[in-house]
């Protein structure tokens, strides 16, 4: 049986990645996010809670203006490790994205129902 922390199964010990590979694929991103939006209203949203670190190392990265907000959205009851299969949005955006340039940042995929779901919901905000 694993060793577990919190009832989860305790984090892999090896390294998958060096942190330096990591942070300097994270650091052309940043470039690119640059060249592709130079000049546009940009704004990054986080969808909580896992993206939050990347979100942060991206964000160091980005010497454009941009704003930041953030949704939380579930599709598993309370307690539960399966999905629902129904996604409820538990924090909405803070901010107008309409006409903005919107680029979201998701920790997992699983399904993409999730995904799916934020995206029809942002879409009908009308983003540029």
């Amino acid at each position: 049986m694993p060793e577990t922390v919190l009832g989860y199964a305790a984090p892999a010990k090896d390294i998958l990645i060096e942190p330096a590979v990591l942070q300097g694929r994270i650091a052309e991103l940043g470039k690119q996010i640059e060249i592709d939006y130079a000049g546009q209203e940009l704004v990054l949203v986080c969808i909580l809670k896992g993206g939050v670190l990347f979100l942060t190392d991206l964000m160091r990265t980005i010497h454009i203006p941009h704003a930041i907000d953030f949704m939380a959205v579930s599709s598993y009851g309370i307690g539960a490790r399966e999905t629902t299969g129904i996604v409820r949005i538990i924090m909405d955006l803070e901010r107008d994205i309409r006409g903005k340039h919107v680029l979201l940042v998701e920790d997992i995929i699983d399904s993409g129902r999730t995904l799916h779901y934020i995206c029809d919901v942002l879409r009908a905000r009308e983003p540029a």
